[in-house]
């Protein structure tokens, strides 16, 4: 059951009670399968919860075991395929156990830390997990307070269950790629540089450049004009390439911060009738089918083993903290090996 937050769920509750014209306690007990509620008063709650799309199998197999077996996804936009795609192994490993799903979205017009400690304090959930928040050091000791077990994804915090990938070790992989082929002045295509995935790209984007004695030139990140989404949008990538091909000289490649960006970056170089070789991050499905080459992130297996991870730490608080760092890998594909078979020639 997805939900944008878990009040929802007790609002259903007093409209079952109100509809069945019982209190709420009855209906507690029918959801956990209690004796002292005769045949018919049962009959009729179940159908009303039905009727309202209210399923309280899991929810009442928590309230005996003090348990809410629910799992709280925190996420800044759902509509995402990063997000999607680890979500959907999240999916995949709840699908093997008895845990209901709920997702909460973190506002961007708000301060994300006051929005997590609000999620917290409410005790929503058995277990959390934070997908791509990125809070301070301090931030997440502060939720230790809690004492509720919490895994990250796409972030790493030594306090907690984490599984991410190691972003300077992408960006560094891709630019190094390019230099391989000679390429020597390489842009790279980003977004809110503030972010902690942008800033970490950027460190290996420099460590590439440095390992080949090529100058770095700050003019050469260029990020497009929409912030939406912190710029992680075709629209935005569709801007800062149109900006990378009107550098005089025109950049050799680019390296872009995400595959979305470089859906709207190869817009760009067919609506300018420009081309350079691109190679994108995250290897979303989409740009197998586009030809991509791209920094492939195993989303899915992140989504599933952080699940595991959560899982693990309910049952078992007391077990040693498990921090998963992925390397992610380049897959080569039309946007650069075109350019490679033509320098070969």
């Amino acid at each position: 059951m997805f939900s944008q937050n878990h009040t929802d769920l007790a609002a259903t509750i007093y409209d079952i009670a109100k509809k069945a014209g019982v209190s709420i306690a009855t209906v507690s007990r029918v959801f956990n399968q209690s004796t002292k509620v005769s045949e018919s008063t049962r009959k009729k709650i179940l159908a009303i919860a039905d009727e309202v799309g209210y399923h309280p199998r899991a929810h009442a197999q928590g309230l005996a075991s003090r348990k809410s077996n629910l799992v709280m996804v925190v996420v800044p936009v759902i509509s995402n395929y990063f997000f999607m795609e680890v979500l959907g192994g999240i999916q995949d490993k709840l699908s093997e156990q008895n845990y209901e799903l709920s997702i909460f979205n973190i506002s961007p017009n708000k301060d994300a830390a006051e929005q997590v400690g609000h999620v917290m304090k409410r005790r929503w959930a058995e277990g959390y997990l934070f997908i791509s928040i990125h809070l301070q050091n301090e931030q997440w000791e502060q939720l230790k307070k809690y004492n509720v077990p919490i895994t990250l994804v796409d972030e790493h915090f030594e306090g907690f269950d984490s599984v991410s990938v190691d972003n300077e070790q992408g960006a560094y992989r891709a630019v190094k790629s390019f230099l391989e082929m000679d390429y020597k002045r390489i842009a790279m295509l980003s977004a809110l540089e503030t972010s902690k995935p942008i800033s970490n790209r950027i460190t290996g984007y420099k460590k590439a450049l440095q390992e080949y004695d090529v100058p770095f030139d700050e003019r050469l990140i260029i990020e497009g004009n929409s912030m939406y989404r912190d710029g992680f949008t075709e629209k935005a990538g569709y801007e800062a390439m149109k900006k990378i091909l009107e550098i005089n000289p025109m950049p050799d490649a680019c390296f872009c911060a995400s595959d979305i960006q470089a859906v709207g970056a190869l817009k760009a170089m067919m609506d300018t009738g420009k081309k350079i070789p691109i190679i994108g991050y995250d290897d979303i499905e989409l740009a197998e089918y586009i030809g991509l080459s791209t920094i492939r992130q195993p989303m899915r297996d992140m989504g599933f083993f952080a699940t595991q991870n959560l899982i693990d730490r309910m049952n078992n608080p007391q077990k040693a903290i498990s921090q998963t760092i992925y390397t992610p890998e380049l897959v080569e594909r039309t946007s650069t090996s075109t350019f490679k078979d033509l320098k070969a020639k």
